[in-house]
Formats: C-alpha cells, structure tokens, sequence
C-alpha cells in the first residue's frame, strides 16, 4: 500500500488570519484518509499577535479541529517560556517527539559509535518527550496491506540560545541524533521519515544518512521540494499556505513523492476560523488604526533585496517614538505576511514586528555605528545580496561588485569614527544578536517595540516612501 503524509509547519501568524488556519484546516480535512499521517514541524504556536496574547494556546483551536498525529518543536514555540508549551502539549492532541531537545540540566552524553549514546548518560528530553514515534498505517488485518512509518524529530540545536524562552534547554547535534535513532527505526518499520525544524544545510546532512525515506522541514520561510542523494525533502514555507501531501511508495525502489496543496483551493473549516476571530475581537486586535492607499508588501524578498517600504516603517517608526539620531532593526525580525492595504488594525501592524522586547535606545560611537552596517550587508551566491538589517537617520551606498561599503552619512555627513550617535533599536539585538550594540550601550528603554508601529501609524498614518537611504552601486 502508498502512505500519504500530510505535512504543515510554520503556521506562525497565519492565527491572525482565522481565514487562512481555517482553510489550512479544511485542506487537512479534505485530503485525510484512512492511509493518512498528519505531522507538524515547529514554530505552530508562535509568534503573531494572537499568540502573544495567548501565549500560543490560540494553537489548540487548530490542534483539536485537526488532530495531528505527531509534531516536532520549532525555535518560536519557545517564545512565551516552557510553562505555556507544556500545558499546550497537555491538551494538544498529537504526540509530541525530539530527539534532540533535553532540559537544561540534563547530560545526554556524546555521540558514540554509530552515533548512539553511552547507557549512563540521561536521555531525558524535554517535556519527557519520547525522541522517536512508530504508527502502522492499515487495519492491521494479515490479509490486507498495512506498512509501518518510523518518525523522529529534531529541532535547531541554537534554539537553547536563540529563542527568547528557551533558557531551560540544551540540545545535542540534530543529525547525531537522527542517525542515532535510525538502527532502531528501520529494524522496526518499512519508512523512516525525519519531521526537521532545521537550517537547509543540516537538513541536507540529515538527508545524507543512510536510511531516511524522507525529510519534511520547517523554520526556512522558503518553500522546497528537492532530492538530496535520492531522499525527498520539502518545506511548506510559512505562514499555512501550503500542505506538502507525500506519499510514500510500498516497494524497496519506490522513492517518496510529494504534492504540493495550496490551502486557498480547499474549503474553510468554519469551527477553526470562527474561533480564532472570536479571540481576535476580544482582545482589540480587530481595531482599524488607519488606512493605506498603496499597499506595502511583506516579502522576504523585499527585506533582503536592499531598502523596502516595510523596513522603513518601522526604523521610522523606533526613531519618532525615542527621538534617536538612528533606528535599527534586523530583516529577520520583520515577519511575511499579506500587504498592508486599505483598513489596517493594530493585528496586522503588531503582525509586522510581533515579538514582545523593548524598544531601547543605545549610544555608540560612529566606528561601530559604521561596523553595525557592514555587518548587515553579506553578499549571497543564490540572490546576489543580502540586507540582513535596516536603517533609518542614515544614508548608505554600497558597491555590490566590490563588496565594500562606501559611504555611511547621518544628517548628510559621513559618521565620524569618535563621535556618539544614538541607536534605537529592538532588546533582540542588544541581548541576541552579535552586532556591535551591547548591553551597556543602553541608556533609554521606550516600552514593547511593536507599540510604537501602532502609535506611528495612528498619529502619522502610512503614507511610507522609498527614500534613497540604502542604495547600491
């Protein structure tokens, strides 16, 4: 017999859109069989803005419409700390499994050989998660066909230092950790299909390791359907537009295929999307702040591609809120999603930025005022560029066939290397990231950064330009 798989990941702030969740529910519904495993890859409690209210157990109106059978974690279910995720993972309905996540105070060991680990080591991950899941798939009659699918879940071993609640983690080496499960698994079921919130370049080692059918991903906001060495990966991308529908072949030589399902063909769940506009109304989210005549897109493309309206926005608006010579913010920090246009609310500014940190001001000097923006330019092979972070209060021209930054001026003139200017910015990149704005650097802070987005629209509405601050030559 052929299993299909249904894989969905990054729902993200797709829960701000109950249209959207509804119909992602509904595509779920409408393709499950008898023969189906649902399976989730991380970050499908958060972020949004509907999850910063509910600290992601808006996530259980989808889990229990849905009823998947397993999920794995992504960095962003961390994002509210591990109380709120437990108790989510108490009243989901799916299994949970990592292989690769323990608690904090836990000493999983090295790898050993064949990447298992030594019998005294502590194999307790986190939530007392289970590493691995088995499911037979047909009614198990001898006469009829049934197959078993072996699962194993991994997650971004940086997710202990990258995700704002996930201090209590540690996590050993993903592809260790598949490899170490594999034995095991192929001994006991006729696939092996990893559920992966991981980087491209690990879930292509993870692809590598001899015995894995299929790798099904999620944290890249890309989607992918490739091979690597014969093995299927794909990636839905974010923001539930996409079901990846994979099958998986009954004889030794039938590889894994994939379909790719766009839940905007599929009908609305009207529980699921009723639901979360319930939540959506009773929170104020719904509240029209002001309107938009040109639509501004958010795309990963844009953010990365050099200056962007969306970008703009909010640099713009960090600097009206502080009075800052400066604003900063990171292109990751900005999240996809559909343009604002027309009637926007406060759920779809906070939506642009939804992450709880401060809005802090720091003071530095012009010779890392100019390091913090060679840091934010990183030449791709694929795109040709790559702005990994924005600015407003200044101009800055870059020459792309050079690579060399050229010009760096605030109020017209070129930074000067031992004058101070002032930064405002997002606590993220003073406390995370690795610009050269620190934690000492701080001297203001100004409240939750995505408030001051609401506050900008509503008193300086949204007629946002491209000004010329970021210009490549």
């Amino acid at each position: 017999m052929t299993i299909r798989v249904l894989h969905y990941s990054d729902i993200e702030n797709a829960y701000d859109d109950p249209e959207r969740v509804g119909r992602l529910a509904g595509t779920i519904d409408a393709l499950r069989d008898g023969r189906t495993v649902v399976v989730g890859t991380g970050d499908n409690t958060a972020p949004g803005v509907l999850a910063m209210q509910t600290e992601g157990r808006q996530a259980l109106d989808f889990f229990r419409a849905v009823a998947p059978d397993f999920e794995t974690f992504g960095n962003h279910d961390f994002d509210f700390g591990t109380e709120p995720l437990r108790e989510i993972l108490r009243k989901s309905p799916q299994r949970w499994i990592t292989a690769n996540l323990y608690p904090a105070d836990a000493d999983p060991g090295g790898s050993g050989e064949n990447g298992t680990t030594p019998a005294e080591t502590d194999h307790r991950r986190f939530a007392d998660a289970d590493p691995t899941a088995v499911v037979e798939v047909g009614d198990g009659d001898a006469e009829r066909d049934s197959e078993r699918v072996g699962f194993v879940g991994v997650t971004d071993p940086r997710t202990p230092d990258i995700a704002a609640g996930a201090s209590e983690l540690s996590a050993t080496d993903p592809v260790a950790a598949v490899r170490g499960a594999l034995g095991d698994l192929r001994e006991r079921t006729d696939h092996v299909v990893v559920l992966a919130h991981l980087r491209a370049e690990t879930e292509n080692a993870v692809a590598r390791l001899d015995g894995v059918d299929a790798v099904l991903g999620g944290h890249v906001h890309s989607e992918r359907r490739d091979r690597i060495d014969g093995t299927l990966v794909v990636r839905p991308g974010a923001n539930g537009r996409v079901v990846w529908e994979v099958e998986l072949g009954s004889g030794e030589s039938d590889g894994a295929t994939a379909t790719r399902r766009a839940v905007a063909d599929y009908p609305r769940d009207d529980r699921v999307a009723d639901a979360l506009r319930d939540r959506m109304d009773a929170t104020g989210l719904t509240e029209v702040v002001c309107t938009v005549a040109e639509p501004i897109p958010r795309t990963r493309d844009r953010r990365l591609g050099g200056e962007c309206r969306v970008a703009n926005l909010v640099t713009d608006a960090y600097r009206w809120a502080t009075g800052a010579d400066v604003a900063y913010t990171q292109s990751g920090g900005l999240r996809d999603g559909d343009p604002l246009a027309g009637d926007v609310t406060v759920a779809d500014l906070v939506g642009v930025s939804p992450f709880g940190g401060e809005l802090q001001t720091a003071v530095v000097p012009g010779a890392r005022l100019r390091e913090l923006v060679e840091t934010v330019f990183t030449p791709d092979d694929e795109r040709g560029r790559l702005w990994a972070g924005h600015f407003a209060g200044l101009e800055v021209v870059y020459d792309t066939a050079e690579a060399e930054l050229r010009e760096v001026r605030f109020d017209g003139k070129p930074v000067t290397p031992d004058e101070d200017y002032s930064v405002a910015t997002n606590a993220y990149v003073v406390e995370y990231g690795s610009e050269p704005i620190r934690p000492d650097d701080v001297v203001e802070s100004f409240g939750v950064q995505y408030d001051a987005i609401v506050e900008y629209a509503r008193e300086e509405g949204l007629d946002v330009r491209l000004d010329g601050r970021l210009t490549r030559v």
